[in-house]
């Protein structure tokens, strides 16, 4: 049903504004064509192109600047087709360009006020416990003051969380206080996407966590959280927080009150992609040998029939 069923809906289209490499997958290239693949319209904004992302020992490229990114969109807009369901945005360096950013998408909202903002606030992560930013930190008050208040569904991992928040999480109690304090602050749908907490499996699953509040007609709230505890896969991967969000995107699109199937659609799909992954890696990279950077790039394509309908391998927990 999943292909014929996606071909009788109405089009649906998104404007992904990320970055693009040449050689792999991340940003757009990481985005584009899972959404594709499960029936979406991708028209993408490249805020750099580089010739690889910046794992490697070398990249060369452009950066776009937000006058560009402001040139681009008037072209959109003189020929009325700037009209989006959805609006899907990753990786920026630049206050400037993330302001434009969220002058665009708020002009969007005024087009259609139904449109769904997907933001992933990429800021920094933990290593060894350690949170660091790895974007200048003047970005912190434009995400969270401009950003996340005009964003519907935000994917933080923990430190970017605890960052937009100004509070630390250690329990899932402190985590679920903060998934609050972010609903409070804008979007209807919060997943903390990784986090360091103790997961009830064991030390080798990672815990994703999400929340979902809706305000119905009559001005009751429904909440409703979830916990995902996905198995641990030993690499370094690039580009895995631009494929959750993009089908995070696509799953809540098409299981809109379910935000239970969506996670559990999104994480297993995302583990058959690591998986072929790091087979494949270690394949290439031969008996005893660490995969490198280009033998870890994500099997996207093979993993088409996965990501387009994912058998489902991780369970979530309703909390």
């Amino acid at each position: 049903a999943g292909a014929r069923g996606a071909a009788m809906e109405p089009e649906c289209r998104v404007l992904s504004i990320q970055s693009h490499v040449v050689r792999g997958y991340v940003g757009n290239k990481a985005a584009t064509f899972p959404l594709q693949v499960l029936g979406f319209e991708v028209d993408t904004v490249n805020s750099v192109q580089f010739s690889n992302h910046t794992g490697y020992a070398h990249w060369k490229g452009q950066v776009l600047n937000s006058d560009e990114l402001h040139e681009l969109y008037e072209g959109l807009k003189l020929n009325k087709v700037n009209r989006y369901d959805y609006v899907l945005t990753g990786y920026t360096r630049d206050t400037s360009f993330l302001a434009m950013v969220v002058d665009i998408v708020q002009e969007l909202k005024q087009q259609n006020s139904n449109l769904v903002y997907v933001c992933d606030p990429v800021m920094g992560d933990k290593w060894n416990g350690e949170g660091s930013m790895y974007v200048p930190k003047d970005l912190l008050p434009v995400y969270r003051d401009k950003v996340v208040p005009v964003a519907d569904i935000i994917t933080p991992n923990q430190f970017e969380a605890e960052l937009l928040t100004g509070r630390k999480i250690y329990t899932e109690k402190d985590a679920l206080e903060v998934m609050d304090m972010l609903h409070a602050m804008g979007p209807e749908t919060v997943v903390i996407t990784s986090s360091d907490l103790q997961a009830p499996l064991g030390n080798d699953y990672l815990i994703a966590l999400g929340s979902h509040q809706k305000t119905k007609a009559d001005g009751t709230r429904i909440t409703q959280r979830i916990r995902v505890e996905s198995p641990k896969v030993d690499a370094v991967f690039v580009g895995t927080g631009d494929l959750f969000a993009a089908m995070l995107l696509a799953w809540t699109h098409k299981h809109p009150n379910n935000l239970k199937v969506a996670c559990e659609k999104t994480v297993s799909a995302m583990q058959h992609v690591l998986q072929r992954t790091i087979k494949s890696a270690k394949v290439q990279a031969g008996e005893g040998n660490k995969p490198n950077s280009a033998q870890l790039e994500l099997r996207m394509v093979q993993s088409k029939k996965d990501i387009e309908n994912p058998e489902i391998i991780v369970k979530a927990t309703v909390l």
